[in-house]
């Protein structure tokens, strides 16, 4: 049975950031199931529509690996949403892959858990970043323990081989 990994969907979440790690997960041999709060068609920033595999109230948090959490303006909704950040937070608590990119990193302030820690992020929030304590630094992939963060959908390769990377040494 494949290994379960969360990815995150509201609206407006930048369609390279989710597509790529979604099936990129698929490839790899882990069940990518894409985690909304809604039963309904979510519009990507460019238009694309998604559909999710499950709703966060239905989600337990044992049965999955870890969470990918992608950009865009999507990572505003999820913050929003405290089932979305207890995941993330629980994800991180048992040291299991939270995996952020560009804007992602504001679920990660509101899950509080990016203090103390090194990562990156688009340089739109950089400031967030810093001002929740977290160490920000400009490159591609930073990993810190189970967190793997990245800044853009240039950066998805180095990203998505550190996510695979962090989640086989978990196996």
């Amino acid at each position: 049975m494949a290994k379960k990994v969360a990815v995150l969907l509201d609206e407006m979440v930048h369609e390279h950031e989710f597509i790529y790690p979604y099936y990129r997960l698929k490839e790899a041999g882990f069940e990518s199931v894409s985690v909304a709060t809604e039963k309904r068609v979510y519009k990507g920033k460019f238009g694309v529509p998604f559909t999710p595999d499950m709703l966060i109230a239905d989600v337990t948090p044992g049965e999955f690996e870890g969470v990918v959490v992608p950009g865009g303006y999507a990572p505003d909704f999820l913050r929003r949403t405290r089932a979305m950040l207890s995941l993330v937070g629980e994800m991180n608590d048992k040291g299991k892959l939270v995996a952020m990119i560009c804007h992602a990193g504001w679920v990660g302030i509101s899950a509080g858990i990016v203090k103390g820690r090194t990562l990156t992020s688009t340089s739109a929030i950089r400031d967030d970043m810093s001002n929740a304590g977290a160490i920000w630094v400009d490159q591609s992939v930073v990993v810190d323990g189970n967190l793997v963060t990245s800044r853009s959908p240039a950066d998805l390769p180095d990203f998505m081989r550190e996510v695979l990377r962090v989640l086989s040494v978990q196996r």
